[in-house]
Formats: structure tokens, sequence, C-alpha cells
């Protein structure tokens, strides 16, 4: 009887706690979610009056649809970041451990095939000099590109071995930007080389 009932608290505890634990965050409450409905604001007042913008009505349709693209994320993505590596060769990516802190303060290496912890919030992935982003030219300097919280990003490589990216990123960096980011002067065979150290589904 007495361990019936252990195992009956212990049952109870968990099925308590279980649904704190899956609790999904709140990327709504985050300040990139002011920023970038404060962006839609500000661009739809463009549109308004196309006259006073120095964007382009095309411009304005392209960046609208970027945001508005992220303001869906921020409001139905139910995990965090995520990146995955389907490129063929190790790639540098920005991640932290969710709830933790804000930026990440280094680099992990993710292997090819590989996607990271759902436990950690992938804030973005890092170029070297050399690397090829489709639609742009070689790299000659290191950037960073910066995703919105709770992107599923998904890193392939084209046909012509440009790495393709699922979803925009909200922000490029670069070294000489004011940026928390670690944005060091690799090239793209060092970062191919690199151990993979970056933490990973089970």
């Amino acid at each position: 009887m007495k361990r019936f009932l252990i195992a009956f608290v212990m049952l109870l505890q968990f099925t308590i706690a279980f649904p704190v634990l899956a609790d999904p965050p709140k990327f709504t409450t985050l300040p990139e979610y002011a920023e970038v409905t404060t962006a839609i604001a500000d661009l739809l007042n463009a549109k308004s009056d196309p006259d006073a913008s120095e964007l382009s009505p095309v411009e304005i349709e392209q960046k609208l649809g970027v945001l508005n693209l992220e303001k869906y994320i921020l409001e139905t993505a139910s995990e965090w970041s995520q990146c995955s590596n389907e490129t063929g060769k190790t790639i540098a990516i920005y991640a932290h451990k969710a709830k933790k802190t804000a930026l990440p303060s280094s680099l992990y290496y993710l292997a090819t095939g590989e996607t990271t912890s759902d436990d950690w919030n992938c804030d973005g992935i890092y170029l070297p000099t050399g690397a090829k982003l489709a639609g742009q030219p070689e790299r000659t300097e290191p950037i960073a590109l910066q995703f919105i919280s709770g992107t599923q990003l998904v890193a392939t490589t084209n046909a012509n071995g440009e790495i393709e990216l699922n979803v925009p990123p909200a922000k490029t960096l670069t070294a000489s930007a004011e940026t928390a980011l670690p944005i060091p002067n690799l090239t793209l065979a060092s970062v191919e080389t690199t151990a993979p150290n970056a933490p990973i589904e089970d």
C-alpha cells in the first residue's frame, strides 16, 4: 500500500509540474516584438504617403513582407529558435541557453545533419570570409545574420554551392557595427574544419 501511495504521489507531482515545463515561450513580451510592430506602423505610414518616404513603393512592400513574417513568427511560435544544418558542411551559429541570457557570448559550430537543442535559442548564423549566400557575392568580410526569436531556421546548399536560408534574417551585423555578437575574422575553411560543439537535439 505504501509503495502504491508513493508511486501515486510521484505521478501526481509529475502531472502537475509537466504543464509548467511545457509552457511555450511568450515572444510577444520581448522588446523585439515591439520593434517589429513599430517598424510595421512606420512603413504603413510611409505607404500612405510615398512622396515623403525615401523608400520606393516596391521597397516598402518588400520590407513589410519580411516584418509581417517576423510578427507572425513571434505571435505563433511555440518553441525556442532552432537552427538546422543541411549544407553538407559544418557552419557557425550563435546560441544561448533559453531563459538565461539575452544574447550569446561565443560562437558554436553545428555539424551537418544536426539541429540545435530545443533547450537553447539559436540566435543566428555566422558567415565567414569566403562564404557565399544565395543571391549575394562572396563574402570579403565576415557578418552575423540575426533572426527573430522563435524562428525555425534551415540552412541548405544550392546547386551553385551557395548557402540558402528558409527565412530572411532580421538583422545583418558587421564586425564594425555596435553589436553584442562576436564577429571574429575567420575564413570559410577554418569554420568548416572546426570540431562541432553546438548543443544539439538528442
